[in-house]
């Protein structure tokens, strides 16, 4: 979901016809499914603190929404005005018509409905839902190559990598839903392509002992933390 009309007349104006679209909604729907969808298919582009997600692309949903729970908007009628705008993004939005279908939208619109604007965390198994499987470990290279994955979200693998100075590859498979590179801050032409999942993001640069920054470059993403530190001895 990258984009919701940001005003709150227009959330007004949502609602009215959201209060129809969640009477038709799932009473059932899967909060932990829907908080995994979010953050694979959403977080690269809203920020949404309980998903813990950073996106700056699209508005953030916590402020988008905070002001009509004051006024008194239930859980149920902000899911209806998300699982419209999946439905029937606005026009010159950047989000494709049903990113997510089905109960999986709902599942999405259902989670949002819980989260947007309420402060806190989640808890229990929904706390852990939709959390990239990263590794405090650093991705060391070997022979000449380091590898570090995309993962699910806007997530590398490893956030910390260890190479020696020279002629070093740097190879990203992406196993994320959503598109990906890797880069290197400080050289040219440092930076492999984006990349759909199941490809590698792949590029080969001379480094110098110090310290560098990985990070993905589509927009948005570093933003939301696919970044990490490269140390080259």
């Amino acid at each position: 979901m990258h984009r919701f009309h940001n005003t709150a007349f227009a959330i007004v104006a949502l609602a009215a016809a959201a209060l129809v679209v969640a009477a038709c909604g799932r009473d059932n729907a899967d909060l932990v499914q829907g908080k995994t969808l979010f953050v694979n298919h959403c977080g690269a582009c809203h920020t949404l603190g309980r998903a813990s997600t950073k996106g700056t692309q699209g508005p953030n949903l916590d402020d988008a929404f905070a002001s009509a729970r004051r006024d008194g908007m239930t859980s149920k009628t902000v899911e209806g005005v998300v699982l419209h705008q999946i439905g029937y993004p606005h026009r010159g939005s950047i989000m494709p018509a049903g990113l997510v279908k089905g109960t999986q939208a709902t599942d999405v619109a259902a989670y949002v409905g819980h989260a947007a604007g309420v402060p806190g965390k989640d808890t229990g198994e929904l706390a852990a839902a939709g959390q990239p499987k990263t590794s405090a470990k650093p991705a060391v290279a070997k022979n000449g190559k380091v590898t570090i994955p995309a993962v699910d979200g806007t997530a590398f693998q490893f956030t910390k990598a260890t190479a020696k100075a020279g002629k070093v590859t740097f190879d990203m498979p992406n196993k994320s839903s959503i598109q990906h590179n890797i880069a290197l801050k400080g050289i040219n032409g440092a930076a492999g392509k984006v990349v759909p999942q199941g490809q590698t993001s792949t590029f080969t640069a001379t480094v110098k002992p110090g310290k560098y920054t990985f990070y993905c470059q589509v927009p948005g993403h570093e933003q939301a933390g696919m970044k990490g530190t490269l140390t080259v001895k």
